[in-house]
C-alpha cells in the first residue's frame, strides 16, 4: 500500500490561476487511494468550478461555512479533526496573510485554525508580490509556527512576468506530502544511495553499459528521504528525473562514481550500492570514432574499480549495504557476496524474471544478514520494496 492509501487529505484551492492544478493534485491523490476532501474558496471558484473537484474527488466540494446540508455532514471541526494532511495548492498571498494573522473568516482558514494535522503550503502569485516585505514576513513567521512549504518554481508566469512565483511542480508537491505522512526512523542519518548503470566508453560514440534502469536505486533514495535521513543519491546515466528534498550526483563511469561515493561517504551513517556497476571497461578508449571497416573484431577489456569491495576494506563504523541482481543460485551468490565484501546486507532479487527485471517498475527481494537471518519482501512496487528494505536494515542494523 502506498504512503497515502486510507489517509484523509483536505485540500484547498485558493484564488489564482494555478488553480487548475488542483485537478492533477486531486487525481494523483486518489490513483494511490487517498480519501480527498476539497475545500474551494469563493476566489477560487472564479477559477475552477466545483463540479470539476466534486468528480474527481467523489466528494462534495466544500464551500459555504453555513451550507446546512454540508454542515451538518462534514462540520469545519469535523474535518479539521479527521484530516491527516491539509495541503493547500495554490494558496495566494491572501490566504498565507489571513493564517499568519490568524483570522477564520471561511471554511479554508476556519480549518487551518482547527486541525491538529500538518499544513503544507504552495504559494503560487506574481513575482513582485512573492518578493513583497508583507508576503516573505508572513512566510518566516509560519515558518517559525510549523508550517511546511514548497516553494514556487521560477519561469514565465501568467501575468507575463518572468520569476519565482508559479506554483512547485505538481509531483514535488506530493513528494513533500508524502514525506510529512511518513515516520521518520532514519532521522539524523546520512544516507548514500548509488542506482543505475555506469556508461565505459570504447570511443566517443559507443560504450559498455547494462541494463539497469535506476528504478530501485531511485525508490530506495525517496524512501529514506521521507523516513527522515538527509539522502546523497549518485546515480549513473538513467532516464530518470533527480528526485526532489535530496541531493543527486549524477555520473557517468566506474570511476566517476567510485570518487562521488567515496566522497560522500566520508562522513555517512550508511551506503547503499544499489548501481549496477560496470564490471569491465575498455583497455584503452579511442579519441575518434572507430570506424566499423577498421574494427578488427578484438576487444581488450580490464576490470573497473570494484566499489563495494573497496568500502568494506576500510568499512569503519559505516554500514554497508550491497545489491545482488542474479539470475542463477541467488542465495548462495548473494551470501558469497557478503562474505567477500563485507557487507552488511545484501538485498538480492532474481532478474531473470521478467516481472521483477530491470526495467520493472516491481520487485522482489530477499535481505540476506551475515547471522544467517533473511527477510523476504514478497512482489511489491520498487518504492514498497524499498520501505520494506529500509525497516529491514533499521531493525537489524541501526538499535544495535
Amino acid at each position: 500500500m502506498g504512503i497515502f492509501s486510507g489517509k484523509e487529505v483536505v485540500l484547498g484551492v485558493t484564488g489564482g490561476i494555478a488553480a487548475y492544478k488542483a485537478c492533477e493534485i486531486v487525481r494523483e491523490l486518489r490513483k494511490e487511494s487517498a480519501n480527498v476532501q476539497v475545500i474551494l474558496t469563493q476566489s477560487g471558484a472564479q477559477f475552477i468550478t466545483p463540479l470539476t473537484l466534486q468528480t474527481l474527488s467523489k466528494n462534495p466540494v466544500v464551500m459555504d461555512m453555513f451550507n446546512l446540508i454540508s454542515e451538518s455532514e462534514i462540520g469545519h471541526i469535523s474535518l479539521a479533526q479527521r484530516a491527516h494532511l491539509l495541503l493547500i495548492a495554490p494558496a495566494t498571498a491572501n490566504v498565507i496573510g489571513k493564517i499568519r494573522g490568524g483570522i477564520a473568516d471561511d471554511m479554508l482558514s476556519t480549518v487551518v485554525m482547527a486541525t491538529t494535522a500538518p499544513v503544507l503550503i504552495a504559494p503560487a502569485m506574481n513575482t513582485q508580490m512573492y518578493a513583497s516585505a508583507a508576503v516573505q514576513e508572513n512566510l518566516a513567521v509560519l515558518k517559525s509556527r510549523g508550517f511546511h512549504f514548497v516553494e514556487p518554481g521560477e519561469g514565465e508566469l501568467a501575468c507575463g512576468t518572468v520569476g519565482p512565483g508559479r506554483l512547485a511542480d505538481v509531483g514535488k508537491i506530493l513528494e513533500m506530502a508524502r514525506n510529512l505522512l511518513t515516520e521518520k526512523p532514519l532521522a539524523g542519518k546520512k544516507v548514500v544511495v548509488s542506482a543505475g548503470p555506469t556508461a565505459e566508453p570504447l570511443d566517443p560514440v559507443r560504450y559498455v553499459s547494462n541494463r539497469s534502469s535506476g528504478k530501485m536505486g531511485f525508490a530506495m533514495a525517496r524512501a529514506a528521504c521521507r523516513m527522515g535521513a538527509q539522502v546523497t543519491l549518485v546515480s549513473g546515466p538513467t532516464a530518470l528525473p533527480d528526485p526532489p528534498f535530496l541531493a543527486t550526483v549524477r555520473v557517468r563511469t566506474a570511476e566517476e562514481m567510485f570518487s562521488a561515493v567515496s566522497r560522500a561517504a566520508e562522513d555517512a551513517d550508511v551506503v547503499v550500492m544499489c548501481a549496477a556497476v560496470a564490471d569491465f571497461k575498455a583497455k584503452k578508449s579511442a579519441s575518434v570514432k572507430i570506424k566499423k571497416e577498421d574494427f578488427d573484431y578484438r576487444l581488450e577489456l580490464s576490470p573497473t574499480v570494484d566499489i563495494l569491495e573497496t568500502l568494506g576494506k576500510k568499512k569503519g563504523k559505516r554500514v554497508l549495504v550491497g545489491f545482488a541482481a542474479e539470475t542463477d543460485d541467488l542465495a548462495r551468490n548473494a551470501r558469497e557476496k557478503m562474505r567477500r565484501k563485507n557487507l552488511d546486507a545484501i538485498v538480492a532479487n532474481d532478474v531473470s524474471r521478467a516481472d521483477i527485471g530491470f526495467e520493472s517498475d516491481d520487485n522482489e527481494v530477499r535481505v540476506f544478514f551475515p547471522d544467517g537471518e533473511i527477510r523476504e519482501l514478497p512482489l511489491a512496487t520498487k518504492d514498497g520494496i524499498a520501505v520494506g528494505v529500509w525497516l529491514a536494515l533499521n531493525g537489524k542494523l541501526f538499535r544495535r
